[in-house]
């Protein structure tokens, strides 16, 4: 039997748990649902994010970043098109992923990958995990 190599997976370099706020932390995982989600979609939908627990609707992803120690902030378009953000504690992190129609059929589906951390794989073991 051949023995194969493993892929070697790149990832930025290790912090230390006690140099991440809970924000960072909550961040990065987030991070990695949405490219996991999105990795999953057709070329006809978009991701977007409905809130949890209330009657706010849904909100297209355009952004996502966090204010230390503990804040998480999410920017898009809501469903009437108008620019919405959420600014949300991690305690109360609850959202869920949804795939949605595109808003321009036309064109491409937007990824939000691309206003994300590059080269960022996540996961303590740099295997994506969360």
């Amino acid at each position: 039997m051949k023995k194969t190599k493993a892929a070697q997976v790149e990832t930025l370099p290790p912090s230390p748990p006690q140099a991440k706020s809970a924000a960072e932390w909550a961040y990065e995982r987030v991070i990695l649902y949405l490219r996991n989600f999105e990795a999953q979609l057709d070329n006809a939908h978009e991701v977007a994010l409905g809130f949890t627990g209330s009657e706010a609707g849904i909100l297209q992803i355009e952004g996502l970043g966090f204010y230390e120690p503990d804040i998480l902030t999410f920017y898009g378009i809501d469903e009437d098109g108008q620019k919405t953000q959420l600014i949300q504690h991690v305690s109360q992190l609850n959202v869920i992923l949804r795939a949605v129609p595109k808003r321009r059929p036309a064109e491409p589906p937007r990824r939000i990958g691309f206003h994300l951390p590059s080269g960022w794989t996540g996961g303590d073991s740099g295997d994506g995990s969360a």
